[in-house]
């Protein structure tokens, strides 16, 4: 049974209070009433999450929470106490505990702070951590240039973004590689741009090479059917006013524009592009 992971179990009896699940080891954990399906049979097999509830409880429940075991998160402050902090992590009726001896610099209500979450070796809970050194390096890369990875924005400084790759590695998002609003804490699909010989990680919203192009050209074409076959941008036009049109850099939108021409889907006048 993993605490603090979502897993798929088999129902393994019915009880007046819910289901009880097992694993493929024998041991039982409780999915209550509310979590249900008069559907649900012996046999049946379930995702779900499996954690200890408001009275130290081990249960399961089908609600996806905002984080899990070994991964990290942008999660708000709800409520504290003198031992720490709780957090909203997406379940009903229990809050993930932020220990004091966790947090850097103090943490207030209602603000969202990026944390790990890990189960705790003695109690077997699952716990907060802002302490994010000895899970999070570049010492050993796993990912390689032009993959997709997932992004969770930590903070932000003039130049960019630092940015969690994968809830393994630390990577910069830099702001001439955005084009659409980016915040702290959010959660974005990206890719790596490139990897330094001191293990630094540039990345990127949009895929490069030709499976961008593809993409951006895909995009380009929907905005003209959804603008009545025309759009007034050319390769003549400014950086601004091609992005606040088409939310592409001058460079993407150049890029499929060229792609739709040889295809023979637009034309354009120098003035504006249109379908054919």
């Amino acid at each position: 049974m993993k605490v603090g992971r979502i897993q798929t179990l088999k129902v393994n009896r019915i009880s007046d209070y819910g289901l009880y699940l097992a694993d493929e080891e024998g041991n039982e954990v409780l999915l209550p009433n509310r979590y249900v399906s008069l559907d649900n049979a012996v046999g049946d097999e379930l995702s779900v999450f499996v954690y200890h509830d408001s009275e130290d409880r081990l249960v399961a429940t089908t609600e996806t929470p905002f984080i899990t075991e070994g991964s990290v998160a942008a999660l708000k402050v709800v409520d504290k106490s003198i031992h720490g902090a709780f957090l909203d992590w997406g379940l009903t009726g229990k809050d993930l505990f932020l220990p004091n001896r966790n947090q850097q610099g103090g943490v207030l209500a209602g603000h969202s702070y990026v944390v790990w979450m890990y189960v705790d070796n003695i109690t077997g809970r699952c716990v907060a951590t802002m302490k994010l050194k000895p899970y999070i390096d570049n010492d050993v890369i796993t990912v390689e240039p032009r993959q997709a990875v997932n992004i969770l924005v930590a903070s932000e400084s003039p130049i960019g973004y630092r940015c969690i790759i994968n809830s393994r590695h630390w990577g910069m998002l830099y702001k001439n590689q955005v084009f659409k609003p980016v915040s702290v804490g959010d959660r974005l699909d990206g890719f790596v741009r490139r990897i330094t010989d001191d293990n630094r990680i540039d990345l990127t919203l949009r895929r490069e090479g030709y499976d961008g192009v593809a993409i951006s050209a895909d995009t380009l074409l929907k905005l003209l059917q959804d603008n009545g076959g025309q759009l007034p941008v050319c390769d003549d036009s400014s950086p601004e006013e091609v992005h606040r049109l088409t939310q592409m850099s001058k460079k993407v939108f150049k890029r499929a524009v060229g792609m739709l021409l040889k295809s023979g889907k637009i034309v354009a006048d120098g003035h504006s592009i249109k379908l054919k």
